[in-house]
């Protein structure tokens, strides 16, 4: 490995856990993949603390990178077709949807593909250690870059697909039809009857048919756990989300769980 190859990190904030991911773009290859999950739900505050530990003790993250992107994995987004927008009613559309207190950062990412706009909270304390650190960077919300890399990489399927990107405490839920994103939600669960309630809501209320629509998973879920088994109970296409990534992954990290990366590894 050249000390000069060019190379990229990406860094996954959630108050659930960090993932951290390096692609060297020189050679074309994720180098280091790593999530580090929290026993429970904790604070921004003890994210930073966690964050600054991991950053100081792997040296990994003392080498010079060209590009450094923060995702914010949080439910205090909303989305707003880009017609619809403007700048300055952000606060507005996202109270409706989050809740937002009088002093937090509101910040929008484009997501061209579908001309729409996501307002969210970002980190804000993690964004300026990120810039003492490392200086300049770009930060996304998290549903922006999901939204994108499955508009990116859909096919024309002939029945619609439900998305599920499943943390530990929330799943990210999107359904595309015919090319088009139909729906994009936040849910927060307790139990597998939660989970399986919020995902039958869906089917509800967009008239999907268990027996025709596939959902495909992505995030912390096996096809063992007790969130798989009660899907499959009720649904009858459930399969993984499939890995195509224009870069190789370094044999040192298991390509079977690829999916447990998604977010990370879609958002070079």
């Amino acid at each position: 490995m050249k000390i000069n190859d060019i190379k990229e990190l990406s860094i996954q904030i959630n108050l659930n856990g960090l993932s951290f991911c390096i692609l060297n773009r020189t050679l074309n290859a994720v180098e280091f993949l790593k999530t580090i999950p929290f026993e429970q739900k904790t604070t921004p505050v003890e994210v930073l603390n966690h964050l600054k530990t991991e950053l100081s003790n792997n040296t990994v993250f003392s080498e010079d990178f060209n590009a450094v992107l923060v995702i914010h994995q949080n439910e205090l987004a909303t989305l707003v077709p880009e017609e619809l927008y403007n700048v300055e009613h952000k606060a507005d559309y996202l109270k409706f949807n989050s809740k937002i207190l009088r002093n937090d950062f509101i910040t929008e990412d484009d997501i061209s593909i579908n001309k729409s706009v996501n307002i969210y909270v970002p980190y804000v304390n993690i964004n300026n250690y990120i810039f003492d650190t490392f200086g300049e960077f770009v930060y996304k919300h998290s549903s922006s870059v999901l939204i994108d890399s499955h508009l990116q990489h859909i096919e024309t399927e002939e029945f619609p697909t439900v998305y599920l990107n499943i943390n530990k405490t929330t799943v990210e839920v999107l359904v595309i039809e015919k090319n088009k994103l139909q729906l994009f939600n936040v849910f927060e669960y307790y139990s597998k009857e939660d989970f399986i309630y919020y995902i039958l809501f869906v089917f509800e209320q967009l008239k999907l048919d268990v027996e025709t629509t596939h959902i495909k998973l992505s995030g912390n879920v096996e096809k063992d756990d007790e969130l798989y088994t009660i899907l499959f109970t009720y649904v009858r296409h459930v399969d993984f989300v499939e890995n195509n990534y224009k870069f190789s992954i370094s044999n040192e990290i298991d390509s079977r769980y690829l999916h447990k990366h998604f977010l990370i590894l879609n958002s070079f």
